[in-house]
C-alpha cells in the first residue's frame, strides 16, 4: 500500500469545502488562507461570534503548522515544498471543520498523543485552568509556543480534537488534527 496525504479524508463527509491545499506552508499562503476564509463566512452570512471563533481557531492551526511542521521526508514525492502541509476548510452542518496535517518524527508522536488525549479527557473548567496554568507558567520554546495551541483550539471550540498518525517510513508520519468549530446555540 502506497501512502497518501489524502487517505484520511476518504469516505468522509467532508461538508462544503471552502479550501483544499497541499503544499508550502508560508506567510503568504497564512495570508490568503485567512482572507479567503473570512471573505466566504461573510458571504454565508455567518453570525459574528462564529466568524471570530473560526478565525481564531484557524489562526491557531496555522501557526501550528507554520511553526511545528517538520521536514519532508526523503522519498515524499507530492510535494518539493519545504514546508509541507495540508489544509482542508469546509462548513458543514455543524459549523465548521478544519483539517490540518504535516509530518512528524515518530519519537515526537507519543508526547503529542498525550497532550491531544490529556486535553480530551479535561472538562470545560480544566481546559481552562490548564490554559491559565500554561499562560503562567510554560517558557517559551524555540519555535514561539509554550504549548498553548491545542489547548486554546479546545478552549475557543468546546470540542474534542481528533486525530490520526499515518506512518510514512520507519522515522516519520503524517499527522492529521481534525477540529469542529460548531455554531453557536441560542439559549431562550
Amino acid at each position: 500500500m502506497s501512502f497518501k496525504i489524502d487517505s484520511y479524508l476518504e469516505g468522509q463527509e467532508i461538508g462544503d469545502v471552502i479550501l483544499h491545499h497541499k503544499g508550502n506552508v508560508d506567510s503568504d499562503f497564512i495570508n490568503s488562507v485567512l482572507d479567503l476564509v473570512e471573505k466566504k463566512m461573510h458571504e454565508y452570512d455567518e453570525q459574528p461570534k462564529l466568524k471570530k471563533k473560526v478565525y481564531n481557531v484557524l489562526v491557531e492551526t496555522l501557526q501550528n503548522l507554520f511553526h511545528h511542521v517538520d521536514a519532508v521526508p526523503e522519498g515524499f514525492s507530492e510535494s518539493d515544498a519545504e514546508r509541507f502541509g495540508l489544509l482542508l476548510v469546509s462548513r458543514t452542518g455543524e459549523g465548521y471543520r478544519i483539517i490540518t496535517g504535516n509530518f512528524i518524527h515518530n519519537d515526537k508522536i507519543e508526547k503529542l498523543e498525550e497532550k491531544i488525549k490529556r486535553i480530551n479527557r479535561s472538562s470545560k473548567e480544566e481546559i481552562k485552568e490548564l490554559y491559565k496554568f500554561i499562560l503562567n507558567h510554560q517558557k517559551i520554546s524555540e519555535k514561539g509556543g509554550g504549548g498553548l495551541g491545542l489547548v486554546d483550539i479546545a478552549r475557543k471550540t468546546g470540542n474534542n480534537l481528533t486525530y490520526r498518525f499515518e506512518g510514512f517510513n520507519g522515522t516519520q508520519s503524517f499527522f492529521y488534527l481534525d477540529i469542529l468549530v460548531s455554531e453557536e446555540v441560542e439559549s431562550t
